[in-house]
């Protein structure tokens, strides 16, 4: 594979690298034993949907609030 851009950086006092006309404001990074470094570029995205480990998450709390297996109330006059 051809390199796009080729330049060289340097870390700043905070140990930071700025990535020149980066095209996306997140990146995944991966560092290797051999010192290579690799960043995928990320895009946070809203989901679609409510995953099945929440949607479980969910059912067994309304289970349990309807057993009545519930924590002490919370007394929030102070607020």
């Amino acid at each position: 594979m051809e390199a796009v851009r080729d330049y060289t950086v340097h870390l700043d006092n905070k140990k930071r690298i700025t990535l020149r006309g980066a095209a996306y404001q997140y990146y995944n990074v991966k560092e290797y034993q051999n010192g290579c470094i690799m960043l995928e570029p990320r895009e946070l995205t809203v989901p679609e949907s409510i995953s099945v480990k929440t949607l479980k998450d969910m059912d067994r709390a309304v289970a349990n609030f309807k057993k009545g297996d519930v924590s002490e109330s919370v007394d929030l006059s102070d607020f």
